[in-house]
């Protein structure tokens, strides 16, 4: 089974914080609008507009997500060069909310009830973590199979609120695309085997009552060591033996770096990293994986971010990892610390 997920050892000893401010308007009106969601992508970073439209977002260096600016009934923005403003005005695009009937009233040979619980398994995941998870808008989703090409799709007009339970998150995922593939499907007997899962979108993370537990953050952490996030973390900073992890190529152990090519981007927090041929991936010596690309490079950053959305997927331990298995990009980070720095 193959899988790709849409998402810090060493940091900058100093973290200069930084102010962004900004007033969002109705792009017809020029009206301000309130409790606009902003926030930095697949982190707990974020706040809402006032009455007046403005906001006010703290972020320091640790953070290189994009910032989301996204409304109920408006077009989203994300602005990639936030480092380079101050004071911004946004002004929001009406969208069209109403779904397609067509999508809605497909006649796909599955039940909703059919759909919902494989998109739940291929969404959310069949981990102790994922299993923990409980989406809370699920008539939001739009669900369509295609029997020709055996797979589900999905999609949502407004963000799906997850909370999961476990690890104490309650996450706002503003799907951009889900789509997942069957190498076979038995519509009568409920059978399905997974070939791949695909999905992205921008996602944002609050903590929930008891997500200062001492309980919690050992979940936490359990769930970040030997995650992808946790893996690119360490491929970027090249300590791969040092976090736990040994590669493997034809069951043989190889150097680690014998089949991933590392160089940096010029110009940029980026580096590009190059797979020579599908390998192995140990960790702690009892988690297998494997990771495959099928595109010629992919883009990494140093929080374990990275591109090609449907060019990299792993399959074994990284591979049945899913939402409910995920932490934001800001996890492990002292951001209340260094914002005071």
């Amino acid at each position: 089974m193959m899988n790709r997920l849409l998402f810090f050892l060493l940091f900058p000893t100093i973290c200069f914080s930084q102010t962004l401010k900004g007033t969002i308007v109705d792009a017809s009106t020029n009206k301000p609008i309130e409790t606009v969601a902003v926030y930095f992508d697949n982190t707990t970073i974020g706040t809402t507009t006032d009455i007046e439209g403005n906001f006010s977002i703290d972020y320091s260096d640790a953070i290189q997500s994009p910032l989301v600016i996204s409304y109920l009934g408006y077009e989203k923005v994300i602005i990639e060069d936030y480092r380079t403003k101050r004071d911004i005005i946004i002004k929001l695009k009406p969208t069209d909310v109403s779904l397609d009937e067509v999508f809605i009233d497909f006649d796909d040979g599955l039940t909703r009830k059919q759909k919902l619980k494989l998109f739940r398994k291929e969404f959310l995941g069949t981990s102790k973590y994922g299993k923990s998870c409980k989406i809370l808008n699920e008539n939001d989703i739009v669900l369509r199979y295609d029997k020709k090409r055996k797979a589900l799709y999905a999609n949502a007009e407004v963000p799906i609120i997850i909370k999961n339970k476990a690890l104490q998150y309650q996450i706002s995922f503003d799907m951009i695309d889900f789509e997942a593939n069957y190498r076979y499907a038995n519509l009568e007997t409920q059978d399905f085997a997974l070939d791949r899962v695909a999905y992205a979108g921008t996602s944002y993370y609050k903590d929930i009552k008891e997500a200062n537990k001492r309980s919690t953050k050992r979940k936490r952490d359990k769930a970040y060591k030997g995650s992808v996030q946790h893996f690119m973390r360490a491929l970027y900073h090249k300590n791969l033996s040092e976090e736990g992890y040994e590669i493997y190529y034809k069951s043989l152990k190889v150097n680690e770096y014998a089949y991933f090519n590392i160089e940096t981007k010029a110009d940029t927090d980026f580096k590009e990293v190059s797979l020579k041929q599908k390998v192995s991936i140990l960790y702690d010596r009892k988690e297998q994986s494997d990771i495959e690309s099928y595109v010629d490079s992919f883009l990494v950053d140093a929080y374990g971010n990275y591109s090609a959305i449907k060019g990299v997927y792993f399959n074994g331990a990284m591979g049945s990892q899913r939402m409910g298995d995920t932490l934001p990009l800001d996890y492990g980070l002292d951001t209340k610390k260094e914002t005071q720095n």
